[in-house]
């Protein structure tokens, strides 16, 4: 009690603000750890707004509720702001936990579309969210105290330093990825434009870009162009961080089959580990149906339809010229067969025995373990009577036991570096 102007009051409590927390490297760490998980999926809003807006618009909020947590955190760093930090984190990670793993949002996956480039771009969010959230709780557990000393803040810098580098760098790798169809046209089913969508896969629509050699004319021969990258990197682009990843670039390639007068069509197909083996040879055999199915008005020979591809994209390319089933999907009454395969350093075979750790850990992210799998993603592994002519150039595990498995089956086999020669001599 005190007195005031001689009457007994009762004294007010000062309003105090708990006093904020230093921005050490642990909170520096969890803070750019929840911004790169919040920029993936908001960098692929656009594409995914063009699939289901309803997806789009709750993808969009938990990024913007979780931008402006990391501003607070960030401006006024608290036990409280930190643990309300952890809390959004957790609850975007909750919401790739519902949507992935579980797939409850049943209509389509809505990760695919950040994960056109980079298959495992969506499992680079959710591992930043975890980072965001156990940083983010370390430092809700800490109390406000003096400043610690010069010796003790460089010493936790140095130890964190690393970490603190590579989530930069994965989040910033995995908005770029995410990102890389932003601004790209609208594929179009109605085959006016150079960029259409051949398949709706799972409710997602997959891309081709259709390069002409010339306007009308005769019906052309057609190319289907496959990309590399290890069945889980690159897209159909010649240029842009898709082309970088995929390998091989495929630019002077598409050239030189326009001025041999093919029709070139190159396609984005599923990628692993975001959509399991046998979702891209699917893709690959739904393309050559959709070819055929729309042969007029592409103004092209569904008798003429090739495979080429790069890499991993050559042993898909291969599968369609030994193992061109049916398959699931769209133009049912069309078949995937193909008139001539170029396959361009194609592994032939995925067997783990024998693979170095990177090409192992590779083969395992891309296709699994299951020994059932891995010979179905091998050409090798098939009878080839009956398949079409084959090029094989450029090396690849088993590629050379595959070319001498062709022969022996009397499939024509040629080894030449010609591509687009070989293409134009099978297609007549």
């Amino acid at each position: 009690m005190k007195v005031v102007d001689g009457q007994r009051g009762t004294a007010r409590p000062s309003t105090t603000f708990p006093p904020p927390l230093r921005r050490g490297p642990v909170l520096v760490t969890a803070t750019f750890a929840a911004l790169g998980g919040a920029l993936i999926p908001a960098a692929s809003l656009a594409a995914l707004w063009r699939v289901w807006q309803l997806y789009a618009m709750l993808f969009g909020l938990f990024a913007a509720v979780e931008l402006l947590s990391v501003v607070v955190v960030l401006g006024w760093p608290t036990r409280k702001t930190a643990h309300k930090a952890a809390l959004v984190a957790a609850a975007a990670l909750v919401l790739w936990v519902v949507s992935r793993p579980l797939g409850l949002l049943t209509r389509f996956d809505p990760w695919q579309p950040a994960d056109t480039v980079v298959g495992f771009t969506d499992y680079v969010a959710a591992a930043l969210q975890v980072i965001a959230v156990l940083g983010f709780l370390v430092v809700a557990r800490r109390r406000a105290h003096p400043r610690p000393s010069a010796l003790r803040r460089v010493s936790a810098w140095i130890v964190l330093f690393p970490v603190l580098l590579v989530v930069l760098a994965t989040g910033a790798a995995g908005t770029v990825a995410a990102g890389a169809g932003l601004g790209e046209p609208t594929a179009s089913t109605l085959l006016d434009g150079n960029t259409v969508e051949y398949c709706r896969a799972d409710g997602v629509p997959l891309a081709m870009d259709v390069t002409r050699p010339r306007a009308g004319g005769p019906p052309t021969p057609v190319a289907l162009l496959l990309h590399g990258g290890g069945l889980v990197l690159g897209n159909r682009k010649a240029d842009g961080p898709g082309a970088l990843l995929a390998g091989a670039r495929t630019g002077p390639l598409r050239d030189e089959l326009t001025a041999r007068g093919f029709t070139v069509a190159s396609i984005d197909y599923r990628l692993a580990p975001a959509a399991p083996w046998p979702a891209a040879l699917t893709d690959a055999r739904c393309a050559v149906r959709f070819l055929k199915a729309n042969a007029a008005a592409l103004n092209i020979d569904p008798a003429r339809v090739t495979a080429v591809g790069t890499g991993a994209g050559g042993t898909l390319a291969s599968l369609l010229g030994v193992a061109p089933g049916p398959g699931p999907g769209q133009y049912a009454g069309q078949d995937s067969k193909v008139r001539a395969v170029a396959a361009v350093a194609a592994p032939a075979e995925f067997e783990l025995a024998g693979q170095d750790p990177l090409t192992r850990a590779w083969v395992l992210v891309a296709l699994g373990r299951s020994p059932a799998t891995l010979r179905e993603a091998s050409p090798l592994a098939y009878p080839a009577a009956g398949a079409p002519p084959f090029l094989i150039t450029g090396g690849g595990r088993k590629s050379a036991e595959f070319a001498d498995h062709l022969r022996t089956a009397g499939v024509p086999v040629t080894t030449t570096s010609d591509v687009a020669g070989f293409l134009a001599g099978a297609a007549g």
